[in-house]
């Protein structure tokens, strides 16, 4: 059997060379079918390096043309300063109609504008309180800015979490990372608006300071470092919530923008850039003007209102009638009750005695309704949304501007 088998191998090995000897074609074949192989081993090994090339360049979801952070917070103080002063003249007119709604002349906006230009002027007037708004509002701007992209490339492309969710969680920190500066910037900047110019003869707000500096004094001196944090919940309340829809709202609005238009994910048309923005800060507008309408009657009501409310008629917040006295002996202990736990039924505009949000909220609808919880609120989408356009916009044409330096 061994034999055999030699026997067979051995024929076969010289079959073999006989074949390839009178058939040398046979062997060039046989090379040359190796030459392709090989070369589309090669082939194949480009285009994959191809389509992982493609899909390096190819971004990401939340990853088009991520810019460097440092050029997101230059892009968001270029664009927060110059919307919020070409709107400070408006946001004015609705201070003065949230914290001051029983003054007819502040109740149609175009005419309010037009008296407090013509009673006050324009810096002191329409203007007034610039300089405290944009000393929270050139930091506020790069840190939100450079908070949110940060957030939002992290929860997007390693993270993996839905966009719509990310866009509102990165807008809501965003402010958050905010709010110890511009806090106290608004308490400065909705008391020097609802002032007017300094001795104002026209309208009597309970605060009468020369100018920003002063105000800073005066109200560290008289009132405490605290006050500058007065409403600082009532503020986050408003804003985190405010920040977090706008920009869900825009994210959403761009790209409805993009599939409409086709473009390139950085090439969205100018009146599409305008109207995205415009939306979502104004639809984010409309939606927290109540919390608007509460934070700024904290900031704005003058201190002694509360101890003036003592001795009027009050319902709690069970509907319940009760009667507060203004004895010597217990004129605190009622100050800190009413604080807590009644609304002063003759108050106009209503006297917020809590901290509490919703408690605040109640006392202004059972006192003035619905009307009362959204006074303000033509001005108030108007401004939210011209300003959100202008930011927006500018916040984009200056990250534009960075990448081709």
């Amino acid at each position: 059997m061994d034999g055999l088998i030699n026997v067979l191998s051995g024929f076969l090995r010289t079959n073999n060379n006989i074949i390839y000897n009178d058939c040398p074609n046979v062997e060039l074949n046989h090379d040359l079918q190796v030459t392709l192989n090989n070369n589309n081993i090669n082939n194949s090994s480009i285009n994959n390096n191809n389509n992982n090339n493609n899909n390096n360049n190819t971004p990401e979801r939340g990853n088009e043309f991520d810019p460097p952070i440092w050029h997101c917070m230059i892009a968001g103080l270029v664009g927060g300063a110059i919307g919020d002063s070409s709107m400070h003249s408006l946001d004015t007119v609705k201070t003065r109609q949230q914290a001051a709604p029983n003054i007819l002349k502040y109740k149609n906006t175009i005419a309010a504008y037009r008296t407090i230009f013509v009673e006050e002027g324009l810096c002191r007037g329409l203007y007034g309180g610039y300089g405290a708004a944009m000393l929270g509002s050139v930091p506020s701007g790069m840190i939100f800015f450079g908070t949110y992209e940060y957030l939002k490339r992290k929860m997007i492309n390693e993270w993996q979490i839905d966009e719509t969710a990310t866009h509102l969680v990165a807008g809501f920190m965003g402010d958050l990372a905010t709010s110890f500066i511009y806090v106290p910037s608004e308490v400065l900047k909705t008391r020097l608006q609802l002032q007017g110019r300094h001795d104002n003869p026209f309208f009597k707000s309970g605060y009468n300071y020369k100018g920003l500096v002063d105000a800073m004094g005066v109200i560290g001196k008289n009132e405490g470092f605290r006050t500058f944090f007065y409403g600082y919940k009532a503020t986050l309340c408003r804003d985190l919530p405010f920040s977090a829809l706008q920009f869900a709202f825009y994210e959403k609005f761009r790209q409805v923008a993009f599939d409409l238009e086709g473009r390139h994910k950085n090439e969205l048309s100018l009146v599409s850039e305008i109207l995205t923005g415009a939306a979502a800060g104004g639809i984010a507008g409309v939606i927290t003007t109540p919390l608007d309408v509460f934070k700024t009657r904290l900031q704005t009501q003058n201190p002694a209102s509360a101890r003036a409310a003592a001795g009027t008629p009050s319902i709690d917040f069970k509907g319940a009638s009760i009667f507060t006295s203004k004895s010597a002996t217990n004129n605190i202990k009622t100050t800190q009750a009413i604080r807590q736990y009644t609304i002063p039924t003759t108050a106009r505009p209503a006297i917020l005695n809590t901290s509490s949000v919703m408690k605040g909220l109640y006392i202004v609808y059972r006192t003035e309704g619905v009307v009362g919880l959204f006074s303000g609120v033509q001005p108030r989408f108007v401004w939210t949304s011209i300003q959100s356009s202008i930011m927006l916009l500018l916040y984009q044409e200056a990250l534009k501007e960075l990448k081709r330096m």
